[in-house]
């Protein structure tokens, strides 16, 4: 496998999600190997590297991503009375696709 297992298995359909929403641009996910109990992806549905490799011209899918992300926290707030956002850059993102992880819950241990 490469390195961006969105593009190569989620968008592609080889491996199947469960949905949590969906925008023309935007998907947002249960992780397939969550770290978190709760754990959710949101991933623009074209290829973005990074956060830091977005252009201007892509201010309207950012504005996007960020509206999912959002709606989804809220969703998670109002359940479990907390959660994260993050994203990775560099060594730290395994995938080298624009991805956020909305989470709650403590770490699961490997």
């Amino acid at each position: 496998m490469g390195d961006d297992f969105y593009c190569e298995e989620v968008l592609s359909g080889k491996t199947s999600v469960n949905i949590v929403c969906e925008t023309d641009n935007v998907l947002a996910y249960h992780h397939t190997r969550p770290f978190w109990p709760v754990h959710i992806v949101v991933i623009p549905k074209h290829h973005v590297s990074s956060l830091l490799t977005l252009e201007e011209s892509d201010t309207p899918l950012l504005l996007e991503l960020l509206s999912v992300v959002r709606d989804v926290a809220a969703e998670v707030m109002e359940k479990h009375g907390a959660c994260r956002v993050l994203t990775n850059l560099g060594k730290y993102q395994d995938s080298k696709h624009l991805h956020w992880h909305v989470n709650s819950g403590e770490p699961r241990r490997k």
